[in-house]
């Protein structure tokens, strides 16, 4: 089992930056796949980013790609986000989640999921 706990979010402005992390408990963290995903308000939760269990597999929703990167350090047990370039509507809250398959968009695939952090960006 893996416990997942999200850290990082915050205010910024517009054109900002921000890394959250995602760190894991158990001892089993390198075997999973972990993804991001966001919810706004008054919508449905959304794919960010995946990365599979050595990283060699990482995927982007096309809202983020080239602003957001996705890794990992399986040493450490923590998966990151880091977005830069942010935007308003990157206003959300944050959740990671962990696949004990492979890296995926179908967050109905995965397994464990942290308890969210509040990213809001102002213009």
């Amino acid at each position: 089992q893996v416990r997942l706990v999200e850290s990082g979010g915050g205010l910024v402005q517009a054109g900002g930056s921000l890394r959250l992390s995602c760190a894991a408990s158990g001892r089993t963290f390198s075997t999973y796949a972990v993804g991001w995903f966001r919810q706004a308000p008054g919508k449905e939760r959304e794919f960010v980013a995946a990365i599979g269990r050595r990283g060699a597999n990482i995927y982007y929703a096309d809202s983020v790609k080239g602003r957001f990167t996705i890794s990992r350090d399986n040493a450490l047990k923590t998966a990151y986000l880091q977005m830069n370039s942010l935007k308003p509507e990157d206003t959300a809250v944050y959740y990671c989640a962990a696949d004990q398959l492979a890296a995926t968009s179908d967050q109905s695939k995965y397994d464990y999921w942290g308890q969210g952090t509040q990213v809001t960006v102002s213009s």
